[in-house]
């Protein structure tokens, strides 16, 4: 899939989002005033039905036509949909302020995060076809590089502004994740694979914080924090498990994940502000990098 295929069914998507209900003729006529229209041509009907079947495979956003008013709409659907069709509309958000105004280029500044534009839409075709893919992957834990690793994808994820694929890798059997900006000559195959019936996306993550998968039972996590990071996790919660107990002076916000690198990382990052109370393991770890941190800033012995 070409990034400019994709900004076309992030613009129906936007454009119909926007308006809540839109006639065929009036989705015509923003059509034609847009950057995607050939010399002011309209939106071709057959070309628009196959992007909106498009936007419902790939993104699970159903694009309903009222029958009584034949006016197209963006059907309810469930969370996870709804923070997929959020992320296309903020996506065409910012594109269509840069595209549609230079100026405000020097008025918005972007964090320079790795992008995986390069293979995003590759992806996105091979897990709706069930195609696997195979790449080249440097891993920050190897000195070389991994050539022909060879992935069946289940599903994408972002963490930290990076994109993740998920899948099962054929030579070992092992469900396994991968940074899609740490790829390199990444090609779709032609064989097919059927995905494993029993994994379910959604359930694999879910007592998770981060990328990191672990096997480890969930635990119950205590956190104390300061009332200025409080008002941070209740604005951005760690975890769809999280509730808060509310003191004079501070806050508990009590969760049920698994514990991974992710989580630590993500506790020592708020520094002082946050305390571990429970479980002692989580405790143990955060202490331990924070023992490790100050020793490295004790002065040597000369």
């Amino acid at each position: 899939m070409s990034s400019n295929l994709l900004a076309r069914y992030i613009w129906i998507v936007d454009t119909i989002r926007r308006h809540g209900r839109i006639s065929r003729a009036e989705l015509d006529a923003k059509w034609r005033l847009s950057q995607f229209s050939d010399g002011g041509a309209g939106l071709p009907r057959r070309t628009f039905y196959s992007y909106r079947q498009a936007i419902q495979e790939l993104f699970n956003i159903v694009i309903e036509c009222d029958s009584s008013t034949f006016e197209y709409y963006i059907a309810e659907n469930d969370s996870h949909s709804e923070s997929v069709s959020d992320w296309l509309l903020n996506s065409v958000a910012i594109s269509d302020m840069l595209s549609n105004s230079r100026d405000m280029a020097g008025h918005i500044f972007l964090e320079n995060v790795p992008s995986a534009r390069s293979y995003l839409g590759l992806i996105i075709e091979a897990i709706r076809d069930s195609h696997p893919v195979r790449f080249t992957y440097h891993s920050y834990t190897r000195s070389r590089p991994t050539p022909g690793v060879v992935l069946e994808p289940y599903f994408l994820k972002i963490f930290k502004q990076r994109w993740y694929a998920t899948g099962r890798v054929p030579a070992d059997g092992k469900i396994k994740t991968y940074a899609l900006d740490r790829m390199s000559d990444c090609v779709a195959l032609p064989a097919t694979f059927a995905p494993d019936p029993a994994f379910d996306a959604e359930t694999y993550f879910h007592d998770s914080f981060g990328i990191v998968f672990s096997h480890n039972e969930a635990k119950r996590i205590a956190i104390k924090a300061d009332p200025h990071r409080a008002k941070y996790l209740r604005a951005l919660p760690l975890h769809h498990s999280q509730s808060e107990i509310v003191h004079d002076e501070y806050s508990i916000f009590y969760y049920r994940m698994r514990i991974t690198p992710d989580l630590v990382e993500e506790i020592l990052s708020h520094g002082p502000r946050l305390t571990v109370l429970e479980p002692p393991e989580l405790r143990a770890m955060v202490a331990s990098e924070l023992r490790g941190a100050l020793a490295a800033y004790e002065p040597t012995a000369q």
